[in-house]
Parts: structure tokens; sequence; C-alpha cells
């Protein structure tokens, strides 16, 4: 069932990420190729790492057909359908909160499976939630989302944590995942929303 489970968030993280890196690929007027293998890049990569650190080869982006299929139906969808996709100036950004909340709860779920300890299993959920957009600005030549000074690697390890306190208190996995992913999600929805951010560094004489 867990396996099941699993499976099914990290496909699911896998299409809701593609489309954040075509829609990105898109905005940057890459072409059909490119936009491609940006959908790849950014709905695999995070599960990739998380496979390779945890032992599990090859990891499942690569030994299962089913990823790739996602990741070109969703940079299908947007390269054709663009219109519909890109209308809103921070659609990669929503895009982008659906497949952090997946993937933080997939991505800490599979950790406890193979066996990892609650901490981290945690962090391994919230490398995987960060992973794929972290590739997908650097290859559009931006700043990481994960390193400016919203909610993004909190709001996973928030939804990541929710999922490995349940396993330790022995609750349903379908109910931490669903709470967790919520959880996630709502973080990363104010902070889009309300401007919520950690504090920022300060460039050297700033404030004087």
């Amino acid at each position: 069932m867990t396996h099941i489970l699993v499976a099914v968030l990290d496909l699911g993280g896998t299409f809701v990420f593609a489309i954040s890196g075509a829609v990105a690929a898109v905005k940057n007027r890459l072409d059909i190729f490119g936009v491609m293998v940006l959908a790849f890049a950014a709905g695999n990569v995070g599960g990739i790492t998380r496979d390779l650190l945890i032992g599990a080869i090859p990891p499942a982006a690569i030994s299962s057909l089913s990823y790739l299929d996602v990741s070109i139906l969703a940079g299908l969808i947007v390269f054709f359908r663009d219109p519909l996709v890109t209308r809103h100036n921070n659609t990669v950004l929503w895009f982008d909160a659906v497949g952090l909340a997946f993937f933080a709860v997939a991505g800490s779920e599979k950790a406890l499976v193979h066996g990892l300890n609650p901490v981290m299993a945690a962090l391994l959920g919230m490398l995987t939630g960060i992973g794929g957009g972290m590739l997908r600005d650097v290859l559009v030549m931006q700043i990481p989302t994960v390193l400016r000074s919203d909610l993004y690697a909190l709001a996973a390890l928030v939804g990541a944590a929710i999922v490995v306190g349940g396993h330790m208190l022995h609750i349903h996995a379908v109910a931490t995942t669903v709470v967790g992913g919520l959880a996630c999600f709502a973080l990363r929805y104010m902070a889009i929303r309300h401007g919520w951010h950690l504090p920022s560094a300060r460039a050297s004489g700033e404030g004087k």
C-alpha cells in the first residue's frame, strides 16, 4: 500500500513540476526540445537525487517509462496550449507549490520505507521537493527560488516533518501525507500571496 502511495505521489509531483519546468522554458522562448528537457529535469531530478541517496537504484525515474511519459505529456500540454497555462504571471510559482507539496511528502515517505531515521527522512523529503525547482531555475539562468527569501524549503520541511511525525505515532500513511501535503502547499500559498519571507542578508553598509 505504501509503495503504491509513494508511486502515485511521485508521478503527481513529476507531472506538476514538469509543467512548471515547461512553462519556464516557454517564457524563456526555448524550442520544443528545450521545453521537453526542462520539463523532464524539473519533474525528475528531485526524485532521482533522493533515490540515489537512499540506495533505490536504479532510480524510479530512470527504471520506469511512466516518469518520462508524464514529463513529455506535461511538456506537450504547455507547448501546444501555452496561452491557457501561462495566462497568469505567477503560473510557475503555483505549479511549483503543488509539486513541492507532492514531492516533500513522497520523498519523506519513501525514505522511511527504506529505513532512514526520522530526521534524515524529513531532510530527504525537503531535498526531493526543492531539487527539481532548483535545476529548473538554474537552467533558465535565474536565482533558484529556494535561495530567495520566501518560504520554500521551510514549507517542504514542514510537510515532510508531518509525514515523519505521523509515522512515529503510527498514524496511517495516507492521512499524514494528505495533511503534510496540504500544510506544505498552504505555507507556500501564503508566502506567495502575502509576501511572507525569512530574514534576508543585508549588503555591506546597507541601512546605515
